[in-house]
């Protein structure tokens, strides 16, 4: 079965060409309410993606034990660069 065609208005910008970005652009809703409710969405979009994601797993903790390392080697990278040129010790 095919899907059906959605509405030029109903489509996310990244799925709108560019011949059809004018109309999709007079389609939108530019009253403070529209504005407030795309900003909600933008909102509740990125909270749901990035905040509000199940907690747990080592995925997390390696990742944050990886830029720890990260960090550290970087703090101490001259004190490093200078211990390599040594001869004699």
């Amino acid at each position: 079965m095919a899907d059906r065609p959605v509405p030029i208005v109903e489509k996310r910008l990244m799925d709108v060409k560019l011949g059809e970005l004018s109309r999709w652009i007079t389609g939108r809703d530019f009253t403070p309410n529209g504005i407030l409710a795309s900003l909600r969405r933008g909102h509740n979009r990125y909270y749901n993606k990035y905040i509000n994601v199940r907690r747990g797993g080592i995925g997390g903790v390696a990742m944050m034990l990886a830029g720890y390392v990260l960090i550290s080697y970087i703090w101490e990278y001259d004190h490093l660069k200078h211990q390599r040129w040594r001869k004699y010790h």
